[in-house]
């Protein structure tokens, strides 16, 4: 396994293990609450370590702006359609949609950094991404009149998740390092969120309050280790095995909720799903 693959997993395991925490931090908070913390938290953080990391050598302004212009959608956005998602359809529902963000990440790969995807690849991410979607699926559970809005919004969310990240790659092809790209995401992302925030947040919506604060914290913290993980896995390999590799994020989060929060029960569908997504990732991982 190279590294890029090994950080690709890694970026899935803390983006995983955030979706967890939130789970629980959602009982304190009303989530653009949640938004308000975990992401300027984060920000803070990364700027707390740039006298550390930050290298500016290779100072590139195509890529700073490429950067900075992911950093409008993602998080940000995609956190905000992530919200509106999972109040229309329910988290399962809205994640398994989601779990397609390899599909837009490598056809933008395709056709605008002109990414060769090889056979061995294209199996692996066909298998992961059904593999996600098997042990995802619950069923929906709402009036057929709300079916195209509750699979259209998480499905915009994984075109732009998948363009970000085919975005990410060609500005690290100019400049290198992806510490600054997850800087420069978070800044302009934290910037966004408290732009919209009077927007965002409900006038019901209950104060903050220590517990979550403290849940949304370690969200973020997760949150951002997880991107920075995932661009530097892009900054070594190419966007048709590393989005594959970082879809695999809900195995993490079910095999977390079972074995914290006892909600995942592992029937037939769940378990082929499991053995499916692992399937991809050994393919990948051999790519």
């Amino acid at each position: 396994m190279d590294t890029g693959t090994a950080l690709a997993l890694v970026s899935a395991a803390f983006l995983g293990t955030a979706v967890v925490l939130a789970n629980v931090g959602l009982r304190y908070l009303h989530p653009a609450r949640g938004a308000l913390v975990s992401i300027p938290t984060t920000t803070a953080g990364f700027w707390l370590l740039a006298p550390f990391l930050l290298c500016g050598q290779e100072w590139n302004a195509t890529a700073f702006a490429i950067f900075a212009a992911v950093g409008v959608v993602f998080p940000a956005v995609v956190t905000l359609i992530n919200f509106a998602s999972n109040r229309l359809a329910g988290p399962t529902i809205a994640g398994t949609v989601s779990s397609t963000t390899p599909f837009f990440a490598v056809l933008a790969a395709i056709v605008v950094l002109g990414e060769p995807l090889t056979a061995t690849a294209a199996a692996g991410t066909a298998a992961i991404v059904l593999g996600v979607l098997a042990f995802s699926w619950r069923g929906p559970s709402f009036s057929r009149r709300r079916v195209a809005w509750a699979i259209l919004l998480p499905l915009a969310g994984a075109a732009i998740r998948g363009t970000a990240q085919a975005a990410v790659k060609g500005g690290l092809a100019l400049w290198s390092d992806p510490f600054v790209a997850v800087l420069i995401g978070y800044t302009v992302s934290c910037a966004t969120i408290f732009a919209a925030s009077r927007t965002l947040v409900p006038e019901h919506a209950a104060p903050l309050n220590r517990r979550g604060v403290l849940w949304f914290v370690s969200v973020g913290a997760c949150n951002g280790v997880g991107i920075l993980a995932m661009y530097a896995a892009l900054a070594r390999g190419q966007v048709s095995v590393v989005s594959p590799l970082v879809a695999t994020y809900p195995l993490f989060t079910l095999a977390l909720s079972a074995l914290f929060l006892r909600q995942e029960k592992f029937g037939p569908r769940v378990l082929a799903g499991v053995a499916l997504t692992v399937a991809g990732v050994v393919v990948l991982a051999r790519a």
